[in-house]
């Protein structure tokens, strides 16, 4: 598999460019992850801390599914890897998780990030709520929101990479 991946258009209205940034950082993180074993998207870049290639990969699903299903949607799904009792679990990785397994829970849920966001204007507010302010929150502010998740993360994943096997790029 070789990951495209393409700039929104210069000159692209304001959805089209937001939905074509947050594609190219999703992407991005493909790409990042491309031709490594299970076991080196599993490895932690540099101990102590636990973050993998893989647990971006498995934190991004649920950033996805909260954003999109939770907030935007009001739907309720739970979470995927995650829990009250280890609330770190997307980077807690087993030998018995796989990129297979990660790739697609990740990308069924863009998939219905997309789907959910399909019907949805910039400028109309979300079911749910934010934690801390109660408020909703527009579909430009999460698109934006997600825009910089993905590109911070895409920074880790970065220097992650590099440290596995010292491949580099943008």
């Amino acid at each position: 598999m070789t990951t495209k991946r393409e700039e929104p258009a210069q000159n692209a209205d304001e959805r089209t460019m937001l939905e074509g940034w947050l594609d190219y950082h999703r992407q991005t993180l493909a790409w990042k992850c491309e031709g490594l074993t299970d076991e080196q998207l599993r490895t932690a870049s540099v101990p102590p801390s636990e973050l993998s290639l893989m647990g971006l990969v498995r934190h991004m699903a649920e950033v996805e599914r909260g954003w999109f299903r939770k907030v935007l949607a009001g739907e309720d799904p739970g979470p995927i890897y995650y829990s009250d009792q280890d609330p770190d679990g997307e980077f807690h990785l087993t030998e018995a998780d796989t990129w297979q397994e990660a790739y697609g829970t990740w990308q069924a849920e863009i998939e219905t990030a997309r789907r959910n966001a399909a019907g949805v204007g910039l400028d109309d507010l979300s079911v749910g709520t934010g934690r801390s302010t109660g408020e909703p929150f527009n579909l430009r502010w999460i698109y934006t929101h997600m825009i910089e998740e993905y590109a911070r993360h895409n920074g880790h994943a970065d220097l992650v990479r590099e440290r596995l096997d010292g491949a580099t790029g943008d």
